[in-house]
């Protein structure tokens, strides 16, 4: 067999592989938003139809028209949002600090950053809620953002610390030389040509915070301040499950994500791989 024969059936045993392997991470996805067309009885039919014989509405039509599922997604979206806001700001500032200025116990203090992300936030979750109590924050907005911040700072800052290293200092002493200050620096040059850097930073802190479950559950204790992940667990009652409801709001859960990534997809790449490689 010659040597490009031999390279095309690598290639079409590779595109196979491909082609399964997607299906198969697809399959879920696929299912997922079929049932959500389904009555609640029709997803246990057997044989299963991946396509709705009778495919209808009434799951999407029963979240929108209850004002506590949608008050599910509100909650998300605002708290979601404000730990991005709040994550970016932090995370500029302070790296900025760090990859422009020396000043002491900086080595210290990158090391408690670094370590902060191999403590499992499971092991937290205790003496977080003590701290919650104590500060009268339990089931309110403040109490999931600040306690949200704890665990996408110094992803944040790590990030965006390394991405501001690989940018010249020449840049700030020109703009020092011209009379303006390191904050005219980092907003007016510094934070506009960062974008890729923040874009994947936020698209991070967005995503861990819409998706967190287990201190949502335990911060807040009324409907009124449920995130989504919760709302669809509350879907599970004693006696039965309303499955077509739980598949069609994961589907509308995955939407702002899904969204993120398609239009800011060029930008998050950059922004991940900025900083992995010193000039």
């Amino acid at each position: 067999m010659s040597r490009a024969r031999r390279r095309l059936f690598a290639r079409i045993a590779i595109l196979i592989g491909l082609v399964i392997g997607g299906l198969y991470a697809a399959l879920p996805v696929l299912w997922m938003l079929s049932s959500s067309f389904k009555q609640n009885t029709d997803i246990f039919a057997s044989p299963p139809q991946l396509i709705p014989a009778n495919p209808t509405l009434e799951a999407y039509t029963a979240i929108f028209t209850d004002p506590v599922k949608v008050r599910f997604f509100l909650n998300s979206y605002f708290v979601s949002l404000s730990v991005t806001v709040l994550t970016l700001l932090v995370a500029v500032l302070a790296a900025y600090s760090l990859s422009r200025y020396e000043f002491p116990f900086k080595r210290v203090l990158n090391m408690i950053i670094v370590s902060v992300q191999a403590v499992p936030p499971i092991t937290l979750l205790i003496p977080y809620f003590g701290l919650i109590m104590f500060l009268g924050l339990y089931n309110s907005y403040p109490g999931l953002i600040l306690t949200y911040m704890v665990f996408t700072l110094p992803y944040a800052i790590i990030m965006m610390t390394g991405y501001f290293n690989t940018l010249p200092r020449e840049l700030d002493e020109a703009v020092k030389v011209d009379g303006g200050s390191s904050w005219t620096a980092l907003w007016r040059i510094l934070v506009p040509i960062s974008v890729p850097g923040l874009v994947s930073v936020g698209i991070y802190t967005f995503m861990i915070a819409w998706n967190e479950y287990l201190f949502a559950l335990t911060l807040t204790k009324t409907p009124d301040m449920r995130t989504v992940p919760i709302g669809i667990q509350l879907l599970m009652g004693q006696h039965s499950y309303e499955w077509n409801q739980m598949m069609s709001m994961s589907i509308l859960g995955c939407i702002p994500i899904l969204l993120l990534f398609l239009f800011f997809q060029r930008y998050f790449i950059g922004g991940m791989t900025a900083g992995a490689v010193k000039n």
